[in-house]
């Protein structure tokens, strides 16, 4: 099935002078062969043009503005652009803090450089970067790393089918299990999402203070599972 324009072949580049969107080397020599998801490729791509149109020391995107991006929307529907953009923040190409601002909320998006990094690391201080311009009542927060982040950051490439245990996992089982669940899994050095579901399962039927916590019997889980693949 196509989208949009996708069957209308492309007549050309304009000549004359056009305005170009410039993109970091780093880009095509280490972040495009890592990148196997074409939704995360597009939004990529999509977040440099719109960071690129920005004016102002500190660039950014806002989800708001993707989602109502007609290119972007005629390649892909709403979810799927959330899901981009959460496989780029994941990857890391991407630094992602809430605002709220007149009453409604909305998500900015980074780029992953030093001066990025700063900025989200004084928003994550509650300090609010002096170079990027924004309305006076806008509130920013840094949200805690999503759950892609975290699973890619301490388990290893995520594939469809465990991006979609992850989402049904945080319709199931608070933020602070999950984590926590991920942190004894790599303390354990079990990097397995099996081992990580079991641990949160366990947790949910017989209590996380109680049972839940049996260092005996984790450890001999642990190497049960190591000797199996996910």
């Amino acid at each position: 099935m196509t989208r949009g324009n996708e069957a209308r072949p492309f007549t050309g580049f304009p000549g004359g002078k056009t305005r170009t969107v410039p993109l970091p080397e780093a880009f095509f020599t280490e972040l495009l062969p890592r990148i196997d998801h074409p939704g995360e490729l597009r939004v990529t791509l999509v977040c440099f043009y719109h960071m690129a149109r920005r004016s102002g020391p500190l660039r950014y995107a806002r989800r708001s503005e993707l989602e109502a991006d007609p290119a972007l929307t005629a390649a892909l529907p709403a979810h799927e652009i959330r899901e981009g953009l959460n496989r780029a923040v994941a990857r890391g190409t991407l630094l992602h803090v809430r605002i709220e601002e007149d009453g409604r909320t909305d998500d900015l998006y980074f780029l992953n450089t030093p001066r990025g990094r700063l900025a989200y690391e004084a928003i994550r201080r509650g300090e609010r970067p002096a170079s990027l311009e924004l309305g006076e009542s806008a509130v920013l927060v840094a949200d805690r790393p999503n759950l892609f982040a975290l699973y890619e950051q301490n388990i290893g490439p995520l594939t469809p089918l465990i991006a979609q245990e992850l989402e049904e996992a945080a319709r199931t089982y608070p933020a602070e299990w999950i984590e926590e669940a991920l942190r004894i899994a790599v303390s354990r050095n079990v990097r397995r999402w099996s081992y990580v579901r079991r641990i949160l399962e366990r947790w949910a039927t017989e209590g996380r203070e109680t049972g839940g916590l049996d260092e005996a019997y984790w450890r001999r889980a642990a190497e049960t599972w190591k000797k199996r693949r996910r």
